[in-house]
């Protein structure tokens, strides 16, 4: 298909009314968010658009986590409007409201280049797994260790215990995901070693974030979200360093995509210091 060029080409903040044209860009590359999935999004950051006589044609979209850090993702253009730049104006559009924070974005192949060209380094890679078929293990905890059901005076906790992980301040995004989400702990006489939570997403339903003290404890919290939902379609995107991937694989929630996790560092954090390790991630786009 040839490539369209347009003098009328614009750039601008993403408003609500622009939610249904993103909405169709993203089914067009056959993305699976929902138009609720847009909406829960734009809620929680900002976006850019660019637009060609009323039409959207480009979006991006950022997530502020604190003053120092911040997400990037939803980068797509038309097919017919690539190779004009446009990705690369709505990048530097999020960068620059970004405010001199460390981003942090996933990228698929396709974005690879351009996001390395705008000083973007690899960091990480995130595995996404998914599928209906599976079969699960139940997975022996620790000494002293159980599966609860997370509670509302649970979730500070789990806030917390998110920041010491990660090093970001993502409490709107918690709260954001709370209201959507169940939650699971594994508990140790009142000490929290791991959770993870289960919300609605795309085709069916995601599972993450999943934090936990070691592999095994991750195992068993995944396991209880896999083995109490039959015949559901779920969603995990694990860190390709969790070692999740040759056992989800093998329980039959199969490993259909790789995306490069990066950086464009512009602060320095220290090391964050916790016992316990971030084994997948809220989703593609927030981290």
């Amino acid at each position: 298909m040839d490539t369209v060029t347009d003098a009328a080409l614009s750039f601008r903040a993403m408003t609500p009314a622009d939610l249904d044209q993103a909405y169709g860009l993203s089914m067009a590359v056959r993305w699976p968010h929902r138009r609720e999935d847009w909406s829960a999004l734009l809620r929680l950051g900002q976006g850019f658009v660019a637009e060609s006589k009323g039409q959207i044609v480009g979006t991006t979209m950022l997530w502020p986590y604190g003053a120092d850090a911040a997400s990037l993702g939803m980068v797509i253009v038309a097919e017919d409007y690539q190779g004009q730049g446009i990705g690369r104006q709505l990048m530097n559009a999020a960068l620059k409201a970004a405010d001199g924070r460390t981003v942090q974005l996933n990228a698929t192949d396709e974005g690879l280049p351009l996001y390395q060209k705008l000083g973007f380094v690899p960091v990480g890679a995130i595995h996404q797994h998914q599928g209906s078929a599976f079969s699960m293990p139940v997975i022996e905890l620790g000494e002293g260790e159980r599966l609860r059901p997370m509670g509302t005076s649970d979730r500070p906790a789990l806030i917390q215990l998110d920041t010491e992980v990660t090093g970001l301040e993502r409490e709107g995004l918690y709260r954001a995901v709370f209201a959507k989400a169940k939650g699971i702990v594994i508990d140790c006489e009142g000490d929290i070693r791991g959770f993870a939570l289960m919300r609605r997403f795309g085709r069916g339903y995601s599972i993450g974030p999943v934090i936990a003290r070691d592999l095994n404890g991750a195992k068993a919290i995944i396991s209880y979200w896999l083995g109490s939902n039959p015949g559901l379609f779920i969603r995990l995107d694990v860190t390709e360093e969790s070692g999740l991937t040759p056992w989800l694989d093998e329980a039959g929630l199969t490993q259909v995509g790789r995306v490069v996790t990066m950086k464009r560092a512009a602060v320095t954090k220290p090391a964050t210091d916790s016992s316990l390790k971030l084994f997948a991630i809220t989703s593609q786009a927030l981290g």
